[in-house]
């Protein structure tokens, strides 16, 4: 069933803006408040049209539309919950500005396969206007940068909880990466006697050599495999690494799409197992680093730019007449973080630096002084005193960890927040038929 653009728009169920009287004010009913809000109010309008689409989505879903009143009793509590999540933004002062909402608007049509014209025509046939589709794009946008501000800033995760998490059982099935599997099994009776179990190992031996000489894996399976899956060409399907023995899970982390494993004895008898796809679990994750050091020079109102140019370049000069680098850093460098360690910045990654130095720093050859240089800091001189890349796999599982703890518990804060909000609130409902409520 194809999916209505409006529902794209509008994750968070926004409203539609407010809807003004025409020239036939004459024979339409006026609009009125349905409720005061703080310092604003919700429109019947509002509350009317958010109502209609409420109404097609359930409709849409072949659902069964809750009573009138009910819904709009829920609606409307919807509609003031997010009425106070702005007002919280315009007092923060965010704004959105015209190219954020152009690029998300652009973002928007993109995923739904179109270009800005054909994304105008289908928001007209699910009877929104651009226009409209605009507005709820931003009141969006402004909700979510409040939620990040109010709710994100309130979350804390400890190094501890990261550790517990990764060394659960759920973490590690929740962290796995997965593996697309297909295997041929040798079997062996199950009281084998060591000549049945030499004969099992031969055959299993000759289907690798025949394997790593390029034969097909799937018929093979299906020609020599006992195992249940033998007929589709030993397809396993997708396991997760934490799904598995620790020791197969060991091993066929370290294979390549493509590779297959040497005949392994299981109690069943022996296994091929080839590796047909990987995806999730980050897999090893390399990271370059440098061993640098550096002196910087800043100017000041003492000190002119020219003169900290002047300066670094004599500094530059001793350094290659013979003068110690560090002895210099200590002395004169003006970078607190590093010059008592006579300018060393340790193993670094580039990226964690200014342009400027990361491109130096890029090109200098290993044991060479650069020449000085430029940067928002001040003038620098600098030495590479090494280049390494690492592994750094356990901290993207951490960093993995983190997400989910943070994601967790971001959906618990923000629930008792958005109740902590509309407790704290002044909410007047004029809704007829509505329990009216004031606090």
């Amino acid at each position: 069933m194809k999916t209505k653009l409006t529902d794209c728009l509008r994750p968070l169920l926004l409203g539609a803006v407010l809807l003004t009287g025409t020239a036939h004010a004459a024979v339409q009913p006026l609009d009125s408040v349905v409720a005061i809000v703080d310092n604003d109010v919700v429109m019947k309008s509002q509350l009317d049209s958010r109502v209609r689409e409420v109404q097609q989505t359930i409709a849409k879903r072949g659902g069964s539309v809750p009573p009138a009143g009910v819904l709009d009793q829920q609606v409307l509590e919807r509609l003031i919950v997010e009425n106070l999540q702005l007002q919280i933004g315009d007092r923060s002062g965010i704004r959105i500005t015209d190219e954020e909402l152009n690029q998300a608007i652009g973002t928007i049509a993109q995923r739904n396969g179109m270009n800005l014209e054909q994304f105008r025509a289908a928001l007209a046939r699910d009877g929104l206007s651009y226009e409209d589709a605009r507005e709820q794009v931003r009141r969006e946008m402004i909700i979510s940068r409040v939620r990040q501000r109010r709710v994100a800033e309130r979350i804390q995760v400890s190094e501890q909880e990261v550790k517990n998490f990764l060394a659960s059982e759920q973490g590690q099935m929740q962290l796995s990466e997965e593996w697309r599997l297909a295997n041929i099994l040798i079997p062996t009776p199950e009281s084998a006697n060591s000549a049945q179990i030499q004969a099992a190992a031969q055959k299993a031996g000759e289907l690798y050599t025949r394997l790593k000489s390029g034969a097909d894996f799937g018929q093979m399976a299906i020609a020599n495999s006992a195992s249940e899956n033998a007929l589709e060409g030993g397809e396993m399907g997708w396991r997760k690494a934490g799904q598995l023995p620790p020791d197969f899970a060991k091993l066929l982390s370290s294979l390549n799409v493509g590779d297959i494993t040497q005949p392994l004895r299981i109690p069943t008898g022996f296994i091929i197992i080839k590796m047909q796809e990987k995806r999730g679990g980050g897999g090893a994750t390399m990271r370059d680093e440098v061993h640098v050091r550096h002196i910087l020079i800043k100017p000041s109102e003492i000190r002119s730019e020219a003169a900290t140019q002047q300066l670094a370049e004599k500094l530059y000069e001793r350094i290659k007449d013979g003068e110690d680098f560090a002895e210099l850093a200590k002395s004169f460098s003006e970078d607190p973080g590093s010059a008592l360690n006579g300018g060393d910045l340790n193993w670094i990654d580039p990226s964690a630096l200014v342009p400027e130095f990361r491109e130096v720093m890029a090109s200098a050859p290993q044991g060479e002084v650069s020449k000085p240089f430029k940067t928002q800091y001040g003038w620098h001189v600098l030495e590479v005193l090494g280049r390494r890349a690492t592994d750094s796999t356990e901290q993207a599982r951490e960093q993995q960890a983190m997400n989910v703890l943070r994601n967790r518990k971001y959906d618990e804060e923000l629930q008792t927040w958005l109740r902590q909000i509309r407790d704290e609130a002044y909410v007047e409902i004029k809704l007829p038929g509505a329990d009216q409520a004031a606090q």
